[in-house]
């Protein structure tokens, strides 16, 4: 897939199966990530990497968190089963790193394309993939359960793995024009 077709036709996979992404093909993911804009360099990420077993202890952390935090019995109840709905889960977390130079939100914003620059490396060697959000992204229960500190924020998870069926509908074409203002 050239790197046009790749930008112009990205699309979320919300149904994963296996195989998700292994050996090479993983490895190529994670240095895809580390090419991503991170003024000086400070690498202000961390990659959780859960497959198999490490998917069911997300799920209870999750559940954990999500008691532990208040949530509805209902999101509770469906806490356990959320990272099972892929065969991998990289759960993506912006790293603080002090600087004079680089503030806080720059850093998340460079964690925040590392995710993007996963899926798309993902995408590019056939898996498919989704990036997660909602409120285990912003659960500091959930942060303390992953042993994240109190300077480090969760900016996605990505789910990971080889797409179920091939996608049904069209792509979306809206007018780029229509978010351009000139100056």
């Amino acid at each position: 897939m050239d790197a046009l077709t790749l930008l112009l036709e990205r699309r979320s996979c919300t149904a994963l199966t296996e195989p998700a992404p292994a050996g090479e093909a993983l490895e190529t993911i994670l240095h895809a990530a580390l090419r991503v804009p991170d003024f000086q360099r400070l690498r202000p990420f961390r990659f959780l990497i859960a497959t198999g077993d490490g998917l069911e202890r997300l799920g209870e952390m999750m559940a954990e968190a999500a008691s532990l935090s208040g949530q509805p019995p209902n999101v509770i109840e469906r806490a356990p089963k959320m990272p099972l709905r892929a065969p991998m889960v990289i759960v993506v977390a912006a790293v603080y790193r002090p600087s004079t130079v680089v503030k806080r939100f720059e850093q998340e914003l460079s964690a925040g394309c590392a995710v993007m620059a996963m899926q798309m490396a993902a995408l590019a060697q056939g898996f498919g993939g989704i990036w997660r959000s909602g409120w285990p992204m912003f659960d500091r229960n959930l942060h303390r359960l992953l042993s994240l500190d109190a300077d480090t924020q969760i900016v996605g998870f990505l789910y990971l793995g080889t797409p179920a069926s091939a996608a049904e509908k069209q792509l979306e074409r809206p007018d780029p024009w229509q978010f351009v203002g000139r100056l």
